[in-house]
């Protein structure tokens, strides 16, 4: 039902545009040899199925990889609203989507357990679909001064909204030792968690703990030579990341909003990419099922085909749930 837009608030901001329905889906970043490929687009739009005239909501819209497909099937009658916490990425979408046919698509620059601001700056009361995807993409991984990724020295900084104050530098230079190895071990599920916490707090003493590179030779010390396959400093910077955005905290936040702004059989789909968010939309899922809330789509994670996989290895850990809101 269409109404009188809300004035703009301070949490979000929009950013208008068309989108142009190129033939490829993927988008390469600046300065990178990278591509950034969104995850399971075959799967999302088979659980979500969204039809000419829907009005959907992506999340985590990024570089617009998933808007695009979606905004295809609504049509010219169709709404799509999307998000993002990350300024960078929705400016690289802004060149993509610059040359649209699709009127009805607004932008929005902030965290998404804002949504329900953006939806009323957008007139709009509830939603036929909700997508999800809690994966950091390519243009993020890829670029050394973001923080995200060891493979390249950089600040450590693991913002995903630059306009947020603290960063991963931050939290290792200031935690106290219980915290530092709490993190590591409850959101990294590290077996060191002790260790490593001990000895940043060593090592910070020495010198303030400012890049990635310094943080993932420490990582590796802590191992010592027996590691294998995934590298010592992976878990500490999956539990870095999640701590510096409130990664499980938004989750959980945004999965007891949705059925708030969801419309009659209204869909749901979320993508994970570690079992501690997996679990989280797990049993958000099966709790509202069994109250008659929602429907399982999905009664098991779908995940990436091998085909996929082969083309995208970043996508082998990718899990998808999705729900369906029940009329009650």
């Amino acid at each position: 039902m269409a109404r009188s837009p809300a004035r703009p608030t301070r949490r979000v901001r929009r950013l208008r545009w068309r989108f142009d329905l190129s033939k490829t889906n993927i988008v390469q970043a600046e300065g990178s040899s990278e591509f950034h490929r969104p995850v399971m687009v075959d799967e999302v739009l088979e659980v979500l199925a969204p039809v000419k005239g829907e009005t959907f909501l992506d999340l985590t819209t990024g570089a617009g990889g998933h808007a695009v497909e979606i905004a295809a099937r609504l049509g010219g009658h169709g709404v799509l609203v999307g998000m993002d916490r990350d300024r960078e990425v929705l400016r690289i979408a802004r060149r993509r989507l610059e040359d649209a046919g699709f009127a009805n698509f607004q932008l929005y620059h902030g965290n998404f357990i804002h949504c329900r601001d953006a939806l009323d700056e957008a007139a709009v009361d509830t939603v036929d679909g909700i997508l999800l995807d809690l994966g950091v993409s390519s243009l993020q991984l890829d670029r050394s001064e973001r923080g995200f990724s060891f493979a390249e020295d950089g600040p450590l900084d693991m913002r995903m909204d630059t306009d947020q104050q603290e960063t991963a530098a931050d939290i290792v230079n200031h935690a106290g030792r219980g915290e530092l190895e709490r993190i590591f071990r409850e959101y990294g599920q590290e077996r060191f968690a002790r260790r490593i916490a001990r000895m940043i707090v060593r090592e910070r003493q020495q010198a303030p703990i400012e890049t990635t590179g310094r943080l993932a030779a420490l990582a590796k010390r802590a191992y010592g030579p027996g590691w294998r396959r995934i590298h010592p400093a992976t878990r500490i910077f999956q539990a870095l990341r999640i701590t510096v955005n409130r990664e499980l905290e938004n989750l959980k936040q945004l999965l007891d909003l949705a059925p708030e702004i969801m419309s009659e059989q209204g869909r749901i789909a979320v993508i994970s990419f570690h079992s501690l968010e997996d679990r989280i939309v797990k049993e958000d899922f099966r709790s509202r099922a069994y109250e008659g809330e929602y429907r399982l789509i999905t009664r098991k994670p779908l995940r990436p085909t091998p085909t996929e996989v082969k083309a995208n290895p970043r996508a082998r850990s990718a899990m998808l749930r999705a729900a369906q809101r029940s009329v009650q």
